[in-house]
């Protein structure tokens, strides 16, 4: 599995078209026939950033989302949006498969 999170700082007066954007996505990366989970998150210490947290099945799964219409869509939108540039962390993980259940907390 290939995990991946972003972190992308957002322009003040750009939240509007973030959340425009963010949203349709979001949508068409949870689409692929390769995406495990996609979701946007909002930092609680830094409100106008967000958090991309993704993983593909495989390495081939992750490289065609890079040959997708919505992947070029977003890349050519996000520098008038983003206020600086984002971070990323990439791990391919190839033994890990997909959620498993944290043994720490369970329901009451």
């Amino acid at each position: 599995m290939i995990l991946i999170t972003v972190k992308f700082p957002i322009r003040e007066d750009k939240l509007q078209e973030w959340h425009d954007l963010s949203a349709y996505y979001a949508e068409a990366v949870n689409a692929e026939p390769g995406c495990v989970f996609f979701e946007f998150s909002r930092s609680v210490a830094e409100p106008n950033t967000f958090l991309a947290i993704e993983g593909f099945r495989d390495s081939e799964a992750g490289a065609e989302h890079m040959r997708q219409d919505h992947v070029a869509r977003f890349m050519s939108e996000m520098p008038d949006i983003v206020s600086a540039q984002p971070q990323i962390i990439y791990v391919d993980a190839p033994q890990i498969e997909g959620f498993a259940p944290m043994g720490e907390i369970q329901p009451r």
